[in-house]
């Protein structure tokens, strides 16, 4: 029987609250006396170690050292009222700083009911280093030719649309979003729940478009990470230490409006692997197709990770040492060309799908769901990752094994100081 069979008109939510309010009662061990909240946030000097800071002149988790976990999600807005999204912001930017240091999240209730209670599946966990950064998708400024937030005039020259690269498979159902949330953390399930909080402030005013959950292992200091095609990844990246070097290829600076000045161009891609097929791959191919040794990480024809990559040199018969169609190279000769970016990607596992069909002979009946969430930021998209991106579609190796699938793009504005909302300068601007 669905709710609209329901021969109950009060089968509402709000029904649902008063027919649990006996089994909250009995479950009152996240209540004190009274109904007020029992949660207690992790001891400050405990928070303290494992929290990073959210207010400031940028928003964390770009240059914030990688955690182990993200959490992803694109929100479409569906209400009519700027209003309503001035609001939301305000919301989001008060429940992410409670977050980032271990504290709950009241959720408000419907009809004036009390407070819902943050769910505490966190309960006595730290903040385990998390970071909620938040971002501004092209349908917040204009909607199928709609400035229905009277913002269009305040976006950004540089937030261009990304052009359909060869070889995309965009999902519609994995691509897109008006506003995005992307959660850090070294614990999974601190990540997925300070995104589920988000959520719930966001009813009735924007709905989830799509998620992604990803991982990365960490290595050890000073130690680049392996992507699931058992390589290091993220070798050639700036140096994020390095301020002016930030300055430079991630934050936007005068050429951009005021308030998005300190913040950055965000590109997620979520890149399938054909992991059942490049697992058949020998290991000299592999390197061929990367450009790089496999165990070292060192530029073909060098001994260490971090050895410039010789573009001249050549083999016994006179190839190149790198070949000229592999993905370093061809990385290398971008960056050496003026376009950088600043890579912070995870791994994803969402499982596989069983098929019955068994040929090709590596296909084995199975195709892993499974690959990269390509992240990268930049102070220019055009110079960046367009630039970038529209060479490495059409002539790296990779993209035999590699299919972009679904992401997004987005204008990740400026931090906030205390006592302003996340986006507070766009809509002042626009007042």
């Amino acid at each position: 029987m669905t709710g609209r069979d329901s021969p109950s008109p009060r089968a509402t939510r709000r029904g649902f609250l008063s027919a649990t309010a006996g089994l909250a009662a009995v479950a009152g061990a996240n209540l004190a006396p009274g109904g007020a909240r029992a949660f207690e946030p992790p001891p400050a000097a405990e928070a303290a170690k494992t929290s990073e800071p959210f207010w400031g002149e940028h928003q964390g988790g770009v240059v914030t050292p990688a955690q182990a976990h993200t959490y992803i999600a694109a929100f479409d807005l569906v209400t009519t009222k700027r209003a309503d999204v001035e609001k939301l912001l305000r919301q989001w930017t008060d429940a992410a700083a409670a977050l980032s240091e271990g504290r709950p999240v009241d959720i408000p209730g419907d009809d004036g009911y009390a407070a819902q209670a943050d769910p505490s599946d966190v309960l006595d966990l730290s903040p385990s280093r998390l970071t909620v950064t938040f971002g501004f998708g092209l349908g917040l400024f204009e909607k199928d030719g709609t400035d229905r937030y009277a913002l269009r005039a305040q976006r950004p020259a540089a937030f261009v649309d990304l052009p359909h690269f060869p070889g995309d498979q965009l999902v519609p159902a994995r691509t897109g979003g008006d506003l995005l949330v992307q959660a850090c953390a070294d614990n999974p399930q601190v990540a997925f729940h300070a995104v589920r909080q988000l959520a719930r402030l966001a009813y009735g005013v924007a709905n989830i478009r799509w998620v992604q959950a990803g991982f990365v292992s960490d290595f050890g200091a000073g130690r680049t990470p392996r992507n699931l095609m058992g390589f290091k990844d993220g070798t050639g990246n700036p140096a994020t230490s390095d301020p002016k070097e930030m300055d430079a290829v991630v934050w936007a600076a005068d050429e951009a409006p005021q308030w998005m000045c300190g913040g950055t161009y965000m590109v997620i891609r979520r890149a399938r692997i054909a992991l059942e097929h490049w697992d058949r791959m020998n290991v000299s191919f592999q390197e061929q197709t990367f450009g790089r040794e496999k165990l070292s990480g060192a530029p073909l024809g060098a001994k260490s990770e971090f050895d410039p990559i010789d573009l001249a040199a050549k083999n016994a018969d006179g190839d190149p040492v790198v070949p000229e169609n592999s993905h370093v190279r061809i990385a290398h000769e971008m960056a050496q060309s003026g376009a950088r970016i600043l890579r912070r990607s995870y791994s994803y596992n969402d499982g596989a799908n069983i098929t019955a069909e068994r040929w090709p002979p590596w296909r084995q009946g199975m195709e892993f769901d499974a690959g990269l969430i390509f992240v990268c930021h930049q102070r220019d998209l055009t110079n960046g990752f367009i630039k970038i991106f529209e060479k490495m579609s059409r002539f790296d190796m990779m993209n035999q094994f590699v299919t972009n699938v679904g992401g997004a793009h987005f204008a990740i504005p400026r931090g906030v100081a205390k006592g302003e909302f996340i986006g507070q300068r766009l809509f002042e601007a626009a007042s």
